[in-house]
């Protein structure tokens, strides 16, 4: 699917926690919802602070709509057996902007690839299983500058295209910052250039992220 085709992603709604134990060992399980690697490596921070002693930190991470950044991340453990598993678990639910980390206490049983390989899964899963899944809609920014004589006009884009205003200046000109979804935004730019085209004068111009 082109990037331009996708409306929306899944995600979670917030912070949410899971637990597994195999053989005296304990898999803690935390997911975040994420949108950039600062946060991500905040949150990480975060979690080898609180839990120091712990064996490992394993994670794995999924950003952008298109979820083609991601990472997967063993700590030591056998590789893939850790980071891949968490990794899948997040794939599975169809989820990005999320950032799953299991952190390991070690029982004193080695557990082989294949039973770490479960236990990360599993520990994972229960971190996900606990969190509310929310569907996001993906949104462009506009700035609209606009006469007063049009600001009925304007009002009714706002309506006819469920526009969100995020910011309003009045001076001059009217101007206000609104953001569209992706999938009304074709049909938005082609009522602008109509409202235009008739007469009804409205400068606008998106306004794309730094």
């Amino acid at each position: 699917m082109a990037v331009a085709d996708i409306h929306s992603f899944h995600t979670i709604q917030s912070v949410s926690e899971g637990i597994y134990k195999e053989k005296g060992s304990k898999f803690l399980g935390f997911a975040y919802p994420v949108s950039n690697e600062s946060e991500i490596k905040s949150r990480l921070e975060g979690l080898r602070k609180k839990y120091f002693d712990a064996s490992h930190h394993c994670y794995a991470w999924m950003l952008g709509a298109d979820k083609k950044r991601f990472r997967a991340f063993d700590d030591g453990e056998p590789s893939h057996s850790a980071g891949t598993p968490i990794l899948g678990q997040i794939k599975s639910k169809n989820l990005t902007n999320v950032f799953v980390v299991v952190v390991r206490y070690f029982g004193g049983t080695k557990l082989g690839v294949g039973g770490l390989t479960q236990a990360y899964k599993a520990a994972a899963e229960a971190a996900l299983a606990n969190a509310k899944i929310i569907e996001v809609e993906i949104t462009s920014m506009f700035i609209l500058n606009y006469d007063y004589t049009s600001s009925a006009d304007v009002m009714q884009l706002v309506k006819d295209f469920d526009l969100v205003i995020e910011n309003q200046e009045y001076d001059v000109l009217a101007k206000l910052k609104v953001s569209v979804k992706l999938k009304h935004k074709e049909n938005f730019l082609k009522k602008l250039k109509l409202l235009n085209a008739i007469g009804v004068k409205v400068a606008y111009e998106e306004e794309w992220e730094n």
